[in-house]
């Protein structure tokens, strides 16, 4: 491995987060022997630099080799992951995942931030959710499942709702993830290793003989997954997990098509997250971004599980309604408010 190409990727990865990117797209232009790179800042894909094909099959060998990947495979797609620390001793946990193409292969890496920037009170742009989110809490069994597309925020919640609640007691919290975004004090992490025999099934085996309080499972991904999910929450315990669905209604229709029954849901459910980030605006320009949350809770959850139009109570806020509040209240512009129109 040579120095110049490591060099040239911690370069790279410095740039990137002091940036604050939660992305770095490497794109080969195979014709003209060249490589575009990007980085996702804000939820926007920017146009950074380009480098050599040269160059870049360099470090593309040097990030495969450093988060595990197998440097001599080419043909299939890969994942891995390294630990990161910039030049202002910022910890990072790395996500790489590399996509076979003609001749090369192009990486992703998703930027993982271990430190907080922002308190748990300044990631929702109205904390009277956030207070409801918390109360949800309180309760000792059953699921509550936070959704949204990917990178909506849906496990940055999970992980400060988890810290909020060890800051008040001592519990005996669990997860299950695919892998470990981020390292939590007196909490066991699980990383999911299919390779080694450790499923998203075995795991919640293995936890629920721990004794568990909380339960935190990074995906529900499968019917499977969704089965256990629903026997964990049935046998006492309390649940958290993520969902990838477009509102907090669509929500329970992804988890009908995952072969959960309405009797089963009106058993176990709690509540339902689902989250979007806003690109919050002061002084004229974007500064960071913050999470609105569709809330389906107690009454309206059972609405929606008995087939009733919940939409057209007063007390629903969809997506819609809380753009339109966040706009008149100065936190979002006109362009991204119109979004919600198009």
């Amino acid at each position: 491995m040579t120095s110049w190409a490591t060099k040239f990727a911690q370069e790279i990865l410095n740039d990137a987060s002091n940036n604050n990117a939660s992305d770095i797209h490497f794109y080969p232009i195979l014709e003209d022997e060249k490589v575009s790179i990007y980085y996702r800042i804000l939820g926007k894909r920017q146009f950074i630099r380009t480098i050599k094909m040269r160059t870049y099959e360099s470090i593309l060998t040097y990030f495969k080799f450093a988060s595990g990947m197998d440097i001599g495979e080419i043909r299939k797609p890969q994942n891995g992951t390294l630990s990161f620390l910039n030049r202002y001793e910022r910890p990072f946990s790395l996500r790489l995942s590399t996509l076979p193409l003609p001749h090369t292969e192009s990486i992703s890496i998703r930027m993982l931030p271990q430190d907080s920037m922002f308190s748990l009170d300044q990631l929702f742009l109205f904390p009277t959710q956030l207070k409801k989110m918390k109360n949800w809490l309180k309760n000792r069994a059953g699921i509550i499942l936070f959704t949204g597309p990917t990178g909506s925020g849906k496990s940055t919640t999970m992980y400060a709702l988890i810290e909020s609640i060890l800051k008040k007691s001592v519990s005996q919290i669990i997860t299950l993830e695919d892998p470990i975004e981020k390292k939590i004090p007196n909490v066991l992490q699980v990383e999911i290793n299919e390779r080694a025999g450790i499923t998203y099934q075995t795991g919640l085996k293995a936890a629920l003989r721990h004794d568990p309080d909380i339960l935190l499972i990074g995906e529900i991904r499968d019917e499977e997954t969704a089965q256990f999910t629903i026997r964990a929450a049935l046998t006492g315990h309390l649940v958290l997990s993520t969902l990838h669905a477009k509102n907090a209604v669509g929500t329970i229709d992804r988890l009908l098509d995952l072969g959960i029954s309405r009797t089963e849901l009106k058993q176990s459910l709690i509540a339902v997250a689902s989250l979007q980030l806003l690109p919050v605006i002061s002084q004229g320009k974007v500064c960071r971004r913050a999470a609105i949350v569709e809330l389906l809770d107690e009454q309206l959850l059972i609405d929606v599980l008995n087939n009733k139009n919940s939409l057209q109570m007063n007390k629903y806020q969809s997506f819609h309604y809380l753009k339109e509040k966040a706009y008149t209240y100065g936190f979002i512009s006109k362009e991204t408010l119109q979004e919600t129109f198009d």
